[in-house]
Parts: C-alpha cells; sequence; structure tokens
C-alpha cells in the first residue's frame, strides 16, 4: 500500500516537472516573435511585399500559420492627423526627403479597394489616417527627433507614439 502512494506522489511530481519544462519550452519559442525594425528609407523593402508608405520590418521565416505578426516596440514622431486616407503618397515623398536617413510612413489600411494592404499599426485610431517618422527604439531619441521636427515649425501638433507595425495575414 505504501508503494501504491509512494509511486503515486512521484507520478505527481514528474507531471509537473514535465508541464514546468513544456511551459518554460513555449515561452522560449514565443520570445522571438516580433520583427526587426528596418528604417532606412534608402533600403526599399519592396522586395519583402512592403509598400513604399509602409514602415518595413523582418518577417517569420518559420512557415507557422498566423492571423498576424508585430514588428518590435518602436517609437515614432506622428508629423500629422488627418481623415482616413487623406494623405497621398505624394505628400509622403515631399515629407520623407525632410528626413533623408529615416524613413516616413503612412496609415494606408483599407484605403483603395484594388489595392491589397497589409500593414497597419498598433497604438493608433484606426478611423483617421497619419504620417509619421521613424523616432527610434528608445524614447531619448524620440525626444530628440521631436524636438528637432518642433524647432522647424512645419508640423506644429507632431507628438510621439510608442507603437508596432503589424503585418494582418491575407
Amino acid at each position: 500500500m505504501m508503494r501504491g502512494v509512494r509511486r503515486q506522489a512521484l507520478g505527481g511530481s514528474v507531471n509537473r516537472f514535465v508541464i514546468a519544462i513544456m511551459l518554460s519550452l513555449a515561452g522560449t519559442a514565443s520570445a522571438d516573435t516580433q520583427g526587426k525594425v528596418r528604417p532606412d528609407p534608402a533600403k526599399a523593402c519592396s522586395d519583402r511585399g512592403f509598400k513604399p508608405h509602409e514602415l518595413c520590418f523582418e518577417l517569420p521565416k518559420d512557415k507557422i500559420a498566423r492571423a498576424e505578426y508585430l514588428s518590435e516596440p518602436f517609437y515614432a514622431v506622428i508629423l500629422k492627423t488627418a481623415e482616413r486616407c487623406a494623405i497621398s503618397e505624394g505628400e509622403r515623398l515631399q515629407t520623407q526627403r525632410l528626413f533623408p536617413h529615416t524613413k516616413v510612413f503612412s496609415m494606408r489600411f483599407y484605403c483603395d479597394e484594388n489595392i491589397e494592404e497589409n500593414i497597419s499599426y498598433t497604438n493608433v485610431n484606426d478611423k483617421f489616417g497619419f504620417l509619421a517618422v521613424y523616432a527610434g527604439p528608445g524614447l531619448k531619441e524620440a525626444n530628440s527627433l521631436l524636438a528637432e521636427v518642433k524647432a522647424a515649425g512645419r508640423f506644429p501638433g507632431a507628438n510621439i507614439r510608442k507603437m508596432q507595425a503589424r503585418l494582418v495575414y491575407p
């Protein structure tokens, strides 16, 4: 009778140990689930399926089916907010000339029914469009860029936003 109790207790410990290992491995497997942002405007990402107005980031190569995939968190300076789909590619390109070393991007998700858009952004109101410039991974860099933008006086309502780019799989 003691052996049965001992075996049962040991079995419970083994089961908890196996479950702990599985949870640990699951956490490790999902820890690298955000793509690195590629903010250099000179290095086009069209070969990876990104459009010129989108902030591109590395995509997973694991062939796992998913509904969406997020970039790493980053800061952006929102230069302008407008009605949904009101910011043109021409305006984005003009603004890109002001920031030759970092990507200027805009929200065009669901703006043209003939063009499939797969990139949206977190921490923004989807009812509006925006024009933004990548400001870096840290708040210090973002504050520095915001100070430059405000000093230039072209975008009086500019503000900092922490966000992620989101690829929505079709």
